[in-house]
């Protein structure tokens, strides 16, 4: 198998630089997912995290996870 790998095929290179977009969204999915099966306290604050969420997505999933989650 280590042959398949270094004859042309993925390295861990490339696996590692597949992982780096592949996080990246599901980081996205997660906090996408976690917000709309959550209750909060105020309806429009999950509006809001939603609209974060998607206009800024990786920086808006950061704040989230820091913030928006403490807020339910």
């Amino acid at each position: 198998m280590h042959k398949l790998l270094s004859m042309g095929g993925l390295g861990a290179p490339e696996i590692i630089l597949l992982m780096i977009p592949l996080s990246y969204f599901a980081l996205i999915a997660y906090c996408l997912v976690d917000i709309l099966r959550s209750n909060f306290k105020d309806s429009t604050n999950k509006l809001i995290w939603v609209l974060v969420v998607l206009l800024a997505p990786f920086l808006g999933s950061i704040l989230y996870l820091a913030i928006g989650r403490n807020s339910k």
